[in-house]
């Protein structure tokens, strides 16, 4: 399994509306972008992460590129973003 972690900077205030947009895409991801296995909102105090489950890298990687990722969850997530996000990929061993 890889994970992909995409850690982001909002406020709190933002965070029910961050929320929004995962259950918005969440199906969206799963049903159609390969290799995609799972996905799950973290909040935490200090931030928000988002991880996402592969079959392996390369689909991974190959979501950061696909217009359900740049032009629909980045378009919707930019505005409520305090900080450049983090943007992390994981080999379990």
């Amino acid at each position: 399994m890889v994970y992909l972690q995409i850690t982001l900077q909002i406020a709190p205030a933002n965070r029910g509306t961050a929320a929004g947009v995962y259950e918005k895409y969440k199906a969206s991801f799963l049903n159609t972008i390969p290799g995609a296995k799972s996905k799950e909102l973290l909040v935490r105090d200090e931030d928000v992460q988002v991880m996402h489950g592969f079959d392996n890298a390369q689909h991974a990687a190959a979501y950061l590129q696909s217009d359900l990722f740049t032009a629909d969850v980045v378009a919707n997530l930019k505005p409520l973003l305090e900080a450049a996000p983090d943007v992390r990929i994981y080999q379990t061993a």
